[in-house]
């Protein structure tokens, strides 16, 4: 595929697609483990997310094992390894190095998770202006799909992976782009139990036959008899003697360790102690695992960039944007998370998809994927857009580095826990 094959395509046919066939590294039928969600309920166990798809003429129960997002997230990861390797793609980035901050030195437009709209970037400062005050800045608040242009010279990835500038004009109501490339994992054909939640109404939820168990034997033999106590020298601390320990109300009586949990006084709390075997209804079996990806160029056509070959241009540059995506996932693998890594079962070719309906197969691997990117960034530049190898470099207000700075504290002082806040019990990994 060259240059002037890919402005066709993207002029002229649907999209471009794969539907590729997946399996564990552990051969077909290994268990994997899809990302949990958060269960209805103040204490309901984390579940996986499942729905119903229709499949040659059948109803059959699929898991979501890489959501959309998720596989945005991991594709952007990609682009990021590329850009590293000298690959030039236009970004935006945050740099802390000054700020000196545990384990933060730069945030990119491709980290952040409202990509170049994301509060991060909007709190930093662009040549000593706040960023969306700057010029640049301007230019991506006005920015729409009849001018999408100061989105490509800054941050095209926000165009082919969708972005909303949530906290722009009127409210919300400023520069939207849909997605232009949709990737998605799930596991095909699982085994499921329909369980009665509510005997009353008979309300039934669909539960995994997988299971996992768990348990902890301590080595030091720490029983949860034992009690602990707040330590007087330092309530933030612990300490197993009555004699140490902060004391209350008339009669002293000892403070239990720590005193915002359920269920103060025990070992397991502070992570000691043996941890009771348990059997959580996780983990599935599939008939087969499907990665489908779509880049779409109806979605790109109604982007618009301005005259003179910068709608080709600039459309073709996303186009070719997504594919260098796409070819740089499949060379790096699909370690999804723990026990969920998968392969491919055989490879599966790229299809352009007619305005009709009819396909053609093609084959770009990942060194024509780049090559052809090369070509439709000279392309671009040709046509008039200013495209730069190197970030748009900003630096974090000051009041941003202290909310980082103080966030950090309370977590390193024991009192970062979200979910007390929240009064749940947050068990999910959902991506």
């Amino acid at each position: 595929m060259d240059i002037g094959k890919l402005n066709s395509m993207v002029a002229d046919d649907a999209a471009l697609r794969r539907r590729q066939v997946l399996q564990s590294v552990g051969g077909k039928g290994d268990k994997i483990f899809p990302p949990t969600y958060p269960g209805e309920g103040r204490n309901a166990p984390p579940r996986h997310v499942y729905e119903r798809r229709r499949l040659n003429g059948a109803d059959i129960w699929c898991v979501l094992i890489d959501s959309v997002q998720s596989q945005a997230n991991r594709l952007e990861e990609c682009l990021l390894a590329a850009i590293s390797d000298g690959i030039p793609i236009p970004y935006v980035e945050v740099d802390f190095t000054e700020a000196k901050l545990d384990g933060i030195t730069k945030i990119t437009s491709l980290d952040a998770p409202h990509r170049v709209y994301d509060a991060i970037l909007r709190d930093s400062l662009y040549n000593g202006a706040p960023f969306m005050e700057s010029e640049v800045g301007q230019r991506l608040a006005k920015a729409k799909a009849a001018d999408a242009s100061a989105l490509l010279e800054t941050s095209p990835t926000a165009l082919l992976f969708g972005a909303w500038h949530s906290t722009g004009q009127g409210g919300g109501l400023g520069a939207k782009f849909s997605r232009c490339l949709i990737s998605e994992i799930v596991g095909v054909d699982v085994p499921v139990d329909e369980v009665v939640v509510n005997q009353r109404t008979g309300e039934v939820e669909i539960q995994t036959s997988g299971r996992r168990t768990g348990s902890r034997i301590d080595p030091l033999g720490i029983l949860n008899k034992v009690k602990i106590y707040q330590a007087k020298a330092d309530p933030s601390d612990w300490t197993a003697r009555e004699d140490e320990a902060t004391t209350k109300g008339a009669n002293k009586e000892p403070v239990l360790y720590p005193t915002k949990k359920g269920k103060p006084g025990r070992a397991s709390l502070i992570n000691h102690g043996n941890v009771t075997p348990s059997v959580q209804s996780l983990g599935v079996t599939c008939n087969h695992i499907e990665h489908g990806v779509v880049l779409s160029f109806a979605a790109l056509r109604r982007l618009y960039f301005g005259d003179g070959g910068k709608d080709v241009a600039g459309r073709s540059l996303l186009a070719a944007l997504g594919l260098v995506a796409l070819t740089e996932q499949d060379a790096r693998g699909y370690a999804l998370r723990s026990r969920c890594d998968l392969v491919c079962d055989g490879r599966a070719p790229l299809e352009i998809v007619r305005s009709d309906g009819s396909t053609e197969a093609v084959e770009i691997d990942r060194t024509q994927a780049r090559t052809l990117y090369d070509a439709a960034y000279l392309a671009a530049q040709g046509a008039g857009f200013s495209l730069s190898s190197k970030p748009l470099e900003l630096k974090p207000q000051d009041k941003l580095v202290e909310i980082v700075r103080k966030s950090q504290e309370l977590a390193l002082a024991g009192k970062g826990s979200e979910e007390e806040e929240a009064g749940g019990d947050d068990s999910g990994s959902g991506n």
